[in-house]
């Protein structure tokens, strides 16, 4: 096979690739036994029509395509192989020449990694803007989420709503005097002050008390759903059937006991800050490590092409779907729900797409001038990890990587994640 290339633009090569009569024939007969299953010729079987026959009748153009099809592949990934080139982008194939017992002539155009101009990276100074200390109010704060987790609801029989009352309503709304669907409830479970239903609606029904019924108007944000009702003032119908009060325990050592393995809150108080001061601790370096990278990818100069942006966006819309999947809602409930259009959705994730792509680039580059080696152990380590997580053995998951192909992405993505720290360890903090 014989490769040519050329540049033809920042970031985009174009491949002159020929291949021999041979793969083109292997590819031909591969094509003739795929179709001839499905040929009908007079005085012929079904599918046991000879080679010579099919060429005379249909032409040996007819399983052009078909050869390609099992060709093409192999023939593509050994060229970019040859030519030492690292696509980003599907290639863009024209077949200039191809024929049964004549070699194949092809070009094909792809966006290639982008070439990185490391700045400085090393000695960086650089200025911590957030602290990350635990305030007493932290503490606090669990405590009484805590409190909250072990309140028990107790029935309102005669007093009025507050804000904090879990309810039960039966509601109907109106829109210029006609019911809207979707506007009916009964029964409907609703904390006041949680801010689930319409803006204005939970805070109308403070002050009412048990089976009492009133008329609340309120009006629908414009970023509503449905057409039909965004920005519309409507009429709600409102019956109170049930008021339920947490009835918050003591902040005492039965507390402490009742939620943790402490005796007392002293200790549960102590536990608390302690775990705290850790997610800080994290949270500090997390910090550390986006400021290094940051000033690193830019002190760098390098063009993304395009391509990757899409493909990265690609992948986190497909992470957000998943997301999604777990909350039992798909793509287009999400999108009616918020009101967007998949278009609009997509370009939300560009920027930070960008900001990926580019921090990894530089983050590889700075790896291969480092000379920074991921080790057999480090893999391995990495892999305990993940069967740790996923509760299997490393060997098992170690298979699954090299059959999926992702032992040499681990691989990568290791040498970066020594590449931010190597940012870190030769970077000055200053918090002033």
């Amino acid at each position: 096979m014989s490769v040519k290339w050329e540049k033809v633009d920042t970031n985009k090569v174009k491949l002159q690739i020929e291949a021999s009569a041979e793969i083109v024939n292997k590819g031909l007969d591969f094509a003739f036994k795929k179709v001839v299953k499905d040929v009908n010729v007079p005085g012929f079987r079904k599918g046991k029509v000879p080679r010579k026959i099919f060429e005379q009748k249909f032409g040996v153009e007819a399983l052009y395509n078909d050869a390609l099809d099992h060709i093409l592949p192999e023939v593509y990934d050994n060229a970019i192989k040859e030519a030492g080139i690292t696509p980003v982008s599907k290639p863009d194939i024209e077949i200039e020449e191809m024929g049964k017992d004549q070699p194949l002539r092809l070009t094909a155009e792809v966006f290639v990694k982008p070439e990185v101009e490391l700045g400085e990276y090393k000695g960086l100074e650089l200025k911590e803007e957030k602290t990350f200390e635990v305030e007493d109010v932290e503490v606090d704060n669990e405590l009484e989420t805590y409190r909250d987790r072990n309140a028990q609801l107790e029935v309102i029989e005669d007093g009025e709503v507050q804000t904090g009352d879990t309810t039960k309503i039966d509601f109907e709304g109106f829109k210029d005097g006609v019911a809207f669907q979707g506007g009916k409830g009964e029964d409907y479970p609703l904390e006041i002050g949680s801010g689930s239903f319409i803006p204005g609606f939970e805070e109308q029904l403070v002050g009412m008390k048990l089976n009492e019924e009133k008329e609340i108007e309120v009006t629908f944000p414009e970023e509503y759903h449905s057409e039909e009702l965004a920005g519309a003032p409507v009429t709600f119908k409102v019956k109170i059937n049930e008021i339920k009060r947490k009835n918050v325990p003591a902040l005492d050592d039965e507390l402490a006991k009742d939620v943790s393995e402490f005796e007392t809150l002293d200790e549960l108080k102590e536990d608390i800050r302690k775990k705290l001061v850790e997610k800080r601790e994290a949270e500090a370096k997390d910090y550390k490590r986006e400021l290094a990278v940051n000033q690193a990818v830019d002190n760098a100069n390098l063009d993304i092409p395009e391509s990757m942006i899409e493909t990265e966006v690609e992948q986190m819309v497909k992470d957000f779907e998943q997301r999604m999947q777990y909350q039992g809602m798909n793509m287009d409930m999400y999108l009616q729900y918020t009101g967007q259009s998949k278009e609009d959705f997509e370009a939300q994730f560009k920027v930070e797409a960008e900001r990926r792509v580019r921090s990894q680039m530089v983050l590889e580059a700075i790896a291969n001038t480092e000379n920074i080696e991921i080790t057999d152990q480090d893999i391995d380590d990495e892999i305990a990890v993940i069967a740790d997580m996923y509760k299997k053995q490393p060997e098992e998951v170690k298979s699954i990587l090299v059959a999926q192909g992702n032992l040499e992405p681990l691989k990568n993505e290791l040498a970066m994640r020594k590449a931010v720290e190597f940012l870190v360890e030769n970077s000055t903090y200053n918090k002033e």
